[in-house]
């Protein structure tokens, strides 16, 4: 399991796509704009992918979602223009909407078999830090990769990665979903069974956010969360802004990454802190978003990395309480009707970093996207949802 969700951020250019689009001639306008592709692709695909998941083999699933990974990132070094781009993104947006809700029901559910179902926020935690840890060590590596052989160097590693990515997708368990005993179809069931099936998944996944008052105000939350995380893709230029060489860029880039790593392993120790205590450590991750942005260098760097790091660690804790929330079957839809509404709130954010541009600097804008963050933190006092009987108080 983390080897899965670890090896999917094991991809150098991670830390320096938006350069390559600027450098292949595209303005803070277009870069966003490919960003906005990306998540309106996303959160189309998002929730009928979710009741697919709840449909079908997940584990199928993702393994599917690992082929079109590839595929993008592909199309990127073989077509590096604002077309090409633009495939890629679609490719990668398709394929992390069908990962998103897919992975995570998969993964309580197989901790419901083995009755360690408690253990769900630590164990995505330690996935999503290990992700960052790869995200890291990728970063790291971009700098030399590009010394040694540019872009397509760096292109093709990452490239390689995914297939890596692709082949512990293979590894993962299949255990059966909460609600029903079988994760597969019966082979003989027809297209027309398999329709009916799929289109209840959907209505009940639907149905249970729209009825039940706990779970849609921690998938709106959720959601929330996950959209301030965008933020990451203007890093790079942030870095560029405050003059930082191409080459150096990725060293800033990864003491954020950093941050992350430290705030997703703690999720475990945080799962059960109480929704007063999470919106504080929100608010103050919102001031330090600002003041990095402001201050700029290793300085700012590092204050962003700490603020990142709150932030992920209150989307996990979240995501965590949510999966606990969820009674019907349909908890992959679920799940990604959170992703669905993040995309969307993402591609406000986007929308607006692109409009911004025409007037302000990234340092500026980015700088300003910590008040929404800021506000955010109410949200999280009111939404969070409340923590299990069963668990441990803390904060």
């Amino acid at each position: 399991m983390v080897g899965y969700v670890s090896t999917r951020d094991l991809i150098p250019l991670y830390g320096l796509y938006d350069l390559l689009f600027a450098d292949h001639g595209l303005s803070v306008g277009q870069i966003s704009s490919l960003f906005v592709i990306w998540s309106v692709v996303s959160f189309v695909a998002e929730v009928p992918s979710g009741a697919w998941a709840d449909t079908v083999s997940r584990r199928g699933l993702l393994v599917l979602a690992s082929i079109l990974y590839t595929a993008g990132f592909t199309v990127w070094i073989l077509v590096p223009s604002y077309a090409g781009f633009a495939a890629g993104f679609v490719l990668w947006g398709i394929s992390g909407a069908i990962q998103s809700g897919t992975f995570e029901a998969l993964l309580y559910d197989e901790l419901v078999a083995r009755g360690a179902s408690g253990d769900f926020a630590g164990l995505l935690g330690y996935a999503n830090s290990g992700a960052m840890v790869c995200n890291l060590l990728a970063t790291l590596t971009a700098a030399p990769l590009y010394v040694v052989g540019g872009y397509p160097l760096v292109g093709w590693v990452s490239v390689g990665a995914t297939v890596v990515h692709g082949c512990f997708a293979l590894l993962l368990p299949a255990a059966p979903k909460v609600e029903e005993a079988d994760e597969t179809l019966d082979g003989a069931e027809d297209h027309a069974g398999l329709a009916a099936r799929y289109a209840a998944m959907l209505r009940a996944g639907i149905g249970e956010v729209t009825r039940e008052a706990v779970v849609r105000r921690g998938v709106l939350l959720s959601a929330v969360l996950i959209a301030f995380l965008a933020f990451d893709e203007y890093f790079g230029l942030l870095a560029r802004d405050s003059g930082t060489p191409t080459a150096s860029v990725p060293l800033l880039v990864a003491i954020t990454v950093g941050g992350q790593v430290v705030g997703t392993a703690l999720a475990g120790r945080t799962a059960s802190m109480r929704a007063v205590t999470m919106g504080r450590a929100v608010a103050v991750g919102a001031v330090l978003l600002g003041a990095g942005a402001l201050l700029g260098g290793v300085p700012g760097f590092v204050a962003i990395g700490v603020g990142y790091g709150i932030l992920g660690n209150a989307m996990i804790v979240t995501e965590a309480r949510v999966q606990d929330s969820i009674t019907g079957p349909a908890r992959a839809t679920v799940t990604s009707v959170a992703g669905l509404f993040g995309e969307v709130a993402a591609v406000s954010i986007f929308v607006g970093l692109a409009a911004g541009s025409l007037w302000l600097s990234v340092t500026t804008l980015v700088a300003a996207l910590a008040v929404p963050v800021l506000l955010s933190s109410v949200l999280v006092r009111r939404w969070l949802p409340p923590v299990r009987a069963d668990a441990a108080t803390a904060g």
